[in-house]
């Protein structure tokens, strides 16, 4: 192309976990922009990748970023994950031993501010607009680089589907296909070993991919980060759902940020990522073994066996199902809508089943949960669906 003709450069990246319809979004972005006469630079590892720049022209960066065009994303487009990778970095709280070492230097704290060095990475790529796409994590730093002046169109992504501001984030879609379609093909166990089915699902503060399944007859119950359970309660339910079954199974979806009355949520280690966050883990294995423990005091004395399943990144990895690659493929288009009309600032969403967008501080401004009143029964441990007159299409 010839630069003269260029009428910008538009920066792309992908932050926190992989999901499907990353690529789609990534290709829609690009293909848009390149016939309307833009450049885009696609960066690798999300805001890692925006740290490890060195700035000068001679320097080899392709580990960091590197020029779009529709031969690439077309390769990529129809499958799953980011081919731009990606990586849990926060520029403004980057740990001594994570400064890259032409910056160690000059940053050389417990925990470093390198946002000065992103700026000027920005500038040094004659960066445009920045299309960060990712959780309310990475938008995060989005805001902050909004705030710092950069001209900042963001795009929603997360399997939790907590994202504020929007009905609908990449990858919630698939997480919620793939969690139903497993929880089928287990139940075949279940049923021929007369089990209880305990399933951990991804959801750290929110219970969206917990309950949708639920709501869809895929599990008898679910507990949520939102609500603490009783796990007498949950055994007591899931054994009368059990003797009701003719195959005479039940099945519990446990949201991995679940946690027993009086307990906080379990964590799989201390160590925690640049967002704050320890790695979750050991919810569902808990609460199986609880469920063995008690269930003799609701079934006649007699323990209850249980099948106990993580299903972790199975539900978040291959390809994108039919929502999660058109979602992706509108929110590209209108972020090159805002784009082209020089408007920034602003996140791309999906609210009452019609494309919009908001101011980007959403992401800071409020958090996004279950609504316990309108939708969960603290008693039953599922969902509630009394009517569905005016509900989105998820409907909590």
């Amino acid at each position: 192309m010839n630069t003269k003709k260029i009428k910008g450069t538009i920066g792309i990246l992908t932050g926190g976990g992989d999901v499907p319809g990353l690529n789609p979004a990534i290709r829609a972005v690009t293909i848009r922009a390149l016939r309307e006469g833009y450049r885009v630079i696609g960066i690798r590892r999300g805001w890692a990748g925006m740290i490890d720049i060195i700035r000068d022209k001679k320097a080899d960066n392709s580990a960091n970023f590197f020029e779009l065009s529709e031969d690439i994303v077309n390769r990529a487009g129809r499958t799953g994950g980011t081919f731009l990778h990606t990586s849990r970095t926060r520029p403004s709280h980057v740990p001594k031993k994570f400064v890259p070492d032409h910056h160690k230097e000059k940053y050389n704290q417990e925990m470093n501010d390198l946002t000065p060095e992103v700026l000027k990475n920005l500038d040094f790529m004659d960066m445009d607009f920045l299309i960060p796409i990712g959780g309310d994590d990475t938008l995060s730093y989005s805001v902050r680089l909004y705030q710092e002046g950069v001209k900042v169109v963001a795009i929603p992504k997360t399997m939790d589907n907590d994202v504020p501001g929007t009905d609908y984030c990449i990858g919630f879609s698939t997480c919620v296909t793939r969690t139903i379609h497993m929880t089928n093909l287990l139940r075949t166990s279940a049923g021929s070993h007369e089990r209880i089915l305990v399933m951990e699902v991804f959801g750290r503060y929110a219970g969206f991919t917990a309950m949708l399944p639920t709501m869809a007859g895929a599990a008898n119950r679910c507990v949520i980060p939102e609500f603490k359970f009783n796990i007498e309660h949950l055994t007591e339910l899931l054994v009368e759902d059990r003797r009701k079954n003719p195959s005479n199974y039940s099945v519990v979806l446990v949201s991995e940020g679940a946690a027993f009355e009086g307990v906080d949520m379990m964590f799989a280690n201390q160590e925690k990522d640049m967002f704050g966050h320890a790695k979750l883990g050991g919810i569902g294995d808990a609460v199986s073994a609880k469920i063995k423990e008690v269930s003799p005091k609701f079934h006649k004395g007699q323990r209850v066996e249980t099948i106990n399943q993580h299903l972790g990144y199975l539900v978040r990895s291959g390809d994108p199902d039919a929502i999660d690659s058109i979602a992706p493929m509108a929110y590209g288009n209108l972020a090159l809508d805002l784009i082209l009309k020089g408007i920034h600032g602003r996140l791309v969403i999906l609210k009452n089943g019609r494309y919009d967008n908001i101011p980007v501080d959403i992401v800071t401004s409020t958090k996004k949960f279950v609504d316990i009143e309108k939708h969960y029964n603290t008693k039953r441990l599922r969902p509630v669906y009394e009517s569905f007159i005016d509900k989105p299409l998820f409907l909590i």
